[in-house]
């Protein structure tokens, strides 16, 4: 992990959300939805006229606060600053799969991956990350990934 720091921002700290036991590592984490059953669901997120998108710490605040919203399990993150007054690309790995970000500040752009599967709930991320952002757009897509044909 040392080695990575000098490259970006690391994060240690884990969710205060348990991960399950392992008599749990059985469990099918697939999602059943409208009928249809797949491994879990992708938000794509473009967050246009957005703010707060060049301090490392803040972001990964930001999307630990999302995964939590959205109860999910967060095992590490990594951040990296490109300059003093660059863009940030950091992702949260998660127990449920992971969220990421890749800021553009100099056009007041960012985009953001959301993938969960399991009893999460991506969509619980969105007023946590709008609030954070503050993007005048927000245009969002969903993917379902996996989809059991």
């Amino acid at each position: 992990m040392n080695a990575l720091a000098p490259l970006g921002m690391v994060s240690e700290t884990p969710s205060s959300s348990p991960i399950a036991p392992a008599a749990d590592a059985a469990k099918d984490y697939f999602v059943t939805r409208d009928g249809v059953q797949f491994a879990g669901t992708h938000l794509l997120l473009d967050l246009w006229g957005a703010s707060n998108l060049t301090d490392p710490g803040s972001i990964d605040a930001a999307l630990r606060a999302a995964a939590e919203a959205a109860g999910a399990t967060i095992l590490h993150g990594h951040f990296h600053h490109f300059s003093p007054n660059g863009g940030v690309s950091g992702v949260l790995v998660l127990a449920e799969s992971h969220i990421s970000i890749h800021t553009w500040p100099e056009r007041d752009f960012a985009a953001v991956d959301i993938f969960m599967c399991g009893a999460c709930n991506p969509y619980l991320s969105l007023p946590v990350l709008k609030a954070a952002f503050r993007p005048a757009q927000v245009q969002l897509a969903e993917q379902r990934r996996g989809l059991v044909v």
